[in-house]
């Protein structure tokens, strides 16, 4: 019970209250004494002893004692308080309980609940309790008052008084969980035994020293019990408080502050702000334990726990250090994957997963020896280089598979924010580490393989340029260190295994290209798309639209009429595409009728995808002169362009049109150039090339061209015009040309070379520095094309030229 419940209960009953006996002399009695009853109803106590001059609240549980309660107080208030010898018993008898008690009267008595009821006794005398008339259902005895043996008044006397009150209020003082207001009350009391009482009453002391305090009626005696407890205590107390100085001068700062932190989280408790905080705080400790962490990263951790500790839940920096604690908890400092070293298994993976590609296959299996003989060593960055649907992306997952290691990928096309590969600095909520920190931490393991997709999209602006941060990544010699800007702490990236993929070579920085080995993924023939249709695509697009195989039965000419007729591409995403166009069709007639089996012919091609969109007959309707066959190379795969010119009456002004490039118009002026130089030797008139405007166009003009490769188609297109000689339509051509007439080498031979064969082109012109790059060429597409190798123009006009 609070004070202020005691003091409500208290003005309650302040009309019926008994006068306490500490104000009166040790030798007058109150009026109450005048008229006693022979028996009284006595109430046993647990672990208590009461002493005259208290007001003392109780909370009475036992059904006897609530029932003594409730038949004295409409009669009288005057009641035995006893204590048990045995606190455990819960129905004493005579026999269990102290003979010597004290006499009480309830002040007041309410009731807290039905099992519960909190009574006031103001404790007025002690009492001797000579006979127990009645047990049941509470015990009634007889009593007697012990009244207090007062000593002789004199000067010996008056000095143990005045000691006795100097060392209670030491005691006092050396007490820090003693309020003030108790040397207050201590200095009111002039009677001594209410003194010694008031003393006993409050001193920590066990249940048989208060109960032989209780008994002792001579108060001289008392008192020098009383003394020499106080002494006692005294004397512990000022041994505390020496230990306790010597202590606090031995404190080292950080004990000081670990004791402060625990008194700081005692008050977050009580405010209600530190709930659950320090298991939190323990959880992220024992798990950066666990997680292995570098001797700089466990510094770092153990300097944000500290910090972590003081900084209250609702502080926004709370939030901060806890999600960057639970960063270096989850990254894979130390755990890596076991490699699987068997070639015969990764061979057979990359087989299934792929059709062709076998120089591709070879380089790779050559990567995947090295790593299984130097498990330790730092192997090439792969950069896959090729056109798009020619399967750069899938050939990292098939390399994952093969090595047992977990994948990753990366979208970099279009990323111009630095931060997404170094990551935030911790400076702000929200603050997040790079991607390769993301993807570390989510595949939980430090020698993943993670693919960088589309390198050569990345951009650059006020953010920063991801390119350049990616040098570190990408560098085997420096990248054992790399630094994320929001872990602030060295991570290992050696163990890495990266592969990049690019469309084109020619939008990637020179210092990072230079960090990474090209492999150049070609675009594939016909016949390679016919078969990866065959055992790839058209199973899968079966399987997506829910047709079993025998509803949908394709054959080689409907497959090759999607490829010839259809798409245009070096890859195989738009065959997939049409494929899957044709399987939706067939899907929507199995919906209605499950019974139908469809036979796909290149008819019914037609019928579900329409006219043929792609003409690949020829690439030029007729032979004439002014217009030539050149070849191209995109990052969408080999082109044939059509590169035409004309001349009409003028002041000998040249006109370049089709999207074209400075180098490309370079490359037309040189020629132009050359073609004057020549005119002896091509039988042409010299006052014609002042009497005429050229115009040169090289159709598909919403394609931007540039590159110096169409040099001698723009060449003979010149000069075939002026010397009116028509131009082979079946003849494709592309080389550099010097105004010296000579046709230096190019790069794609091989993508232009399969361009030319899907466009029906016979014969290929090259220069005859590339004629090494020959055997680069798939051998279907050399079948199918004449590969003529050529060093000056003069060679080129006598392959090309028809006689006039």
């Amino acid at each position: 019970m609070s004070m202020d419940d005691i003091e409500q209960l208290l003005q309650e009953s302040s009309d019926e209250i008994i006068e306490i006996s500490t104000g009166r002399p040790d030798d007058d009695l109150p009026e109450w004494r005048e008229d006693l009853p022979d028996v009284i109803p006595v109430m046993p106590l647990r672990g208590v002893v009461l002493f005259p001059g208290t007001v003392a609240p109780l909370t009475v549980e036992r059904k006897a004692s609530q029932q003594l309660l409730e038949e004295l107080l409409p009669t009288g208030r005057l009641l035995g308080l006893v204590t048990q010898k045995n606190s455990e018993e819960e129905t004493p008898q005579p026999d269990g309980v102290y003979k010597v008690g004290v006499l009480g009267n309830v002040l007041r008595m309410m009731r807290q609940d039905l099992d519960t009821v909190l009574v006031l006794i103001q404790i007025v005398e002690r009492a001797k309790f000579t006979e127990f008339t009645e047990v049941e259902p509470y015990m009634r005895a007889k009593f007697e008052i012990l009244e207090n043996q007062m000593p002789k008044d004199d000067k010996v006397w008056e000095a143990s008084m005045r000691n006795f009150k100097e060392s209670a209020t030491s005691l006092i003082l050396a007490n820090p969980n003693i309020p003030d207001e108790a040397t207050q009350a201590l200095n009111s009391i002039d009677s001594p035994s209410v003194l010694t009482d008031f003393l006993a009453t409050n001193l920590s002391i066990d249940l048989p020293q208060k109960q032989g305090l209780l008994e002792e009626t001579k108060v001289g005696k008392r008192l020098k019990r009383v003394q020499k407890i106080i002494n006692n205590q005294l004397h512990i107390a000022e041994l505390q408080q020496k230990l306790r100085a010597e202590v606090e001068e031995e404190f080292s700062d950080a004990q000081r502050r670990a004791y402060l932190r625990e008194q700081l989280r005692a008050i977050q408790k009580e405010l209600g702000e530190g709930e659950g905080t320090e298991e939190q705080v323990e959880e992220l400790r024992e798990r950066l334990e666990a997680a292995g962490l570098s001797e700089e990263a466990m510094g770092v951790a153990t300097r944000e726990l500290k910090r972590l500790d003081v900084i209250p839940p609702s502080s926004p920096e709370h939030s901060v250090i806890t999600t960057f604690l639970e960063t270096l908890a989850e990254l894979p400092w130390d755990n890596l994957s076991e490699d699987h070293h068997d070639l015969d298994e990764a061979q057979k993976i990359l087989d299934r997963d792929h059709y062709g590609l076998e120089n591709v296959k070879k380089r790779l299996i050559e990567y995947l020896a090295v790593r299984k003989l130097n498990p330790e060593g730092r192997g090439p960055i792969l950069c896959l280089l090729g056109p798009p649907g020619v399967g750069k992306t899938s050939l990292g997952h098939s390399i994952a598979a093969a090595l047992g290691r977990e994948f990753a990928r990366i979208s970099l096309g279009g990323i111009r924010d630095e931060s997404e590969i170094r990551g935030h600095r911790r400076t702000y909520i929200g603050a997040m580490p790079g991607r390769l920190i993301q993807e570390l931490r989510r595949v939980k393991t430090r020698n993943p393989i993670i693919m960088l997709d589309e390198i050569d999209k990345i951009g650059a602006d006020f953010r920063g340029d991801p390119a350049s941060a990616l040098l570190e990544v990408l560098d085997p010699a420096q990248n054992n260190t790399f630094v994320d800007r929001y872990v602030d702490v060295a991570f290992d990236l050696s163990q890495v295994i990266f592969i990049s993929t690019a469309n084109a070579l020619d939008p990637i920085p020179g210092p990072l290209r230079d960090r990474m080995e090209v492999i150049t993924l070609p675009g594939y023939t016909t016949e390679e798309k016919v078969q990866i249709a065959r055992r790839y695509q058209v199973k899968r697009q079966l399987k997506e639209n829910g047709i079993k195989a025998n509803q949908c039965v394709w054959n080689m000419a409907s497959i090759r009429k999607v490829i010839e007729e259809y798409t245009r591409e070096a890859g195989v995403r738009n065959l997939e595409r049409e494929i899957g166009s044709v399987c939706r069709a067939v899907a929507a007639r199995v919906a209605v009728d499950p019974k139908t089996k469809i036979k796909v012919t290149p008819e019914f091609i037609e019928e579900v995808l329409g006219a043929p969109k792609i003409s690949r007959d020829d690439a030029l309707d007729e032979s004439e002169p002014g217009v030539v066959n050149g070849l191209a190379y995109t990052p969408y795969g080999g082109e044939v362009l059509n590169i035409e010119a004309i001349r009409f009456a003028g002041k000998r002004n040249v006109k370049l049109t089709g999207q074209i490039g400075d180098v490309m118009k370079e490359s037309m002026e040189a020629a132009w150039s050359l073609v004057r130089s020549r005119a002896e030797q091509l039988e042409i008139n010299p006052e014609d090339f002042t009497k005429y405007d050229v115009h040169v166009h090289v159709p598909a003009g919403a394609t931007p061209k540039d590159g110096p490769s169409a040099g001698i188609a723009m060449f003979t297109a010149l000069a075939s015009l002026f010397a009116n000689r028509k131009v082979n339509k079946n003849i494709a051509m592309t080389g550099e040309v010097t105004l010296r007439g000579k046709v230096l080498p190019i790069g794609g031979l091989k993508e232009k070379s399969l361009g030319a064969v899907q466009m029906g082109i016979k014969k290929i012109l090259i220069p005859i520095g590339n004629a090494k790059d020959i055997p680069e060429i798939p051998e279907s597409a050399r079948k199918k094309l004449k590969i003529v190798p050529v060093s000056t123009v003069e060679e080129v006009l006598k392959e090309v030229l028809l006689k006039k």
